[in-house]
């Protein structure tokens, strides 16, 4: 089979906030979650049989997530999984092992790859870890057996028991896991 007649490995990719997508608002001197960096970020790579579709689901710091928007994350989530190979999920660190807990608690056997990525500085800002996180979900897509998955810094951790370590700035896989409650 040739390149033309290949089918292409789709991703779709839900767009909630965080840290990655804030942009400087020069007016107020402050970052914002304004502008969806991510697309850019994304159409500005070389993918060789890929099909990318986005969803901005929200503009929020993880911090104001709540349970209504961790249900409409699985809800999206869910729907995508239903149209694509594999489903990436933009998503601010600080609740970001909430969201990948919710996940697995509501689709502990998804059928394709689910994966949490974003970054601890701002894409937009010099030393951004953003670009390297967004790109590795995206090939991790490809070689992850269904599951969910937070992918940061040239790792992939499988949920449960995925947290941010606040010293290390990444994330790591801890014996137990982590509640809503616990933050």
């Amino acid at each position: 089979m040739d390149a033309t007649q290949r089918e292409s490995f789709k991703i779709a990719v839900i767009m909630t906030g965080g840290t990655i997508a804030k942009t400087y608002d020069p007016r107020k001197a402050v970052l914002r979650n304004v502008d969806p960096v991510i697309k850019r970020l994304i159409r500005g790579l070389r993918l060789v049989d890929a099909k990318v579709s986005f969803k901005e689901l929200m503009r929020k710091d993880s911090l104001d997530l709540d349970r209504d928007d961790r249900t409409r994350i699985i809800e999206t989530a869910r729907s995508a999984m239903r149209r694509n190979h594999a489903v990436v999920i933009i998503h601010g660190t600080d609740t970001l092992s909430v969201t990948g807990e919710a996940l697995l608690a509501a689709m502990p056997t998804p059928r394709v790859p689910i994966v949490l990525t974003g970054a601890m500085v701002p894409f937009v800002v010099e030393g951004s870890d953003g670009l390297q996180n967004v790109t590795e979900a995206l090939f991790a897509c490809r070689l992850l057996a269904p599951g969910i998955y937070a992918v940061f810094h040239g790792r992939a951790l499988a949920f449960p028991s995925v947290v941010k370590d606040r010293e290390t700035l990444t994330f790591v896989r801890t014996s137990g896991s982590i509640s809503e409650s616990a933050l």
